[in-house]
């Protein structure tokens, strides 16, 4: 069984939790952290050429938006501490994609901070948490 652990951080307080959760079972266990944030991205929109290149810059300036200050610094704060880690940024459905993720990265649980940034939205549609619950191929840690 693998040693690593998928951590998905959001830059909330519970990703913040989740981070420290993970950090400290990783330091117990010598887990890998693999560090994920995902920019919620709808594929399912058409447009015009135009739009679409628009669009791709939007999407590379998310990217190194959230590297720089969510994720760089959740990394720094794991490898300071000694922590074996890799980050990935990418676009999607956040439950969908972290699955995806696990998936590729043959980790043994996901770590999520129960809530994110999602507020109204979750109360409406549902939890990331509540999704990877019901469809992860593998454990889920949800951080209160």
């Amino acid at each position: 069984m693998s040693n690593s652990v998928l951590l998905a951080i959001d830059g909330s307080s519970g990703g913040e939790r989740a981070l420290q959760y993970a950090m400290e079972r990783a330091k117990l266990g010598g887990a890998k952290l693999i560090v994920a944030y995902v920019i919620e991205w709808s594929q399912y929109s058409f447009n015009t050429p135009e739009e679409n290149a628009e669009r791709h810059k939007r999407r590379e300036q998310e990217i190194s938006r959230a590297t720089e200050t969510i994720v760089q610094p959740a990394a720094n704060t794991l490898t300071e501490a000694g922590v074996d880690c890799e980050t990935v940024v990418t676009h999607g459905p956040p439950a969908e994609t972290l699955v995806r993720l696990a998936e590729k990265h043959g980790v043994a649980q996901i770590v999520i901070g129960r809530r994110g940034q999602s507020g109204l939205k979750a109360l409406l549609f549902g939890s990331v948490a509540g999704s990877l619950i019901q469809t992860s191929p593998v454990p889920v840690v949800v951080v209160p």
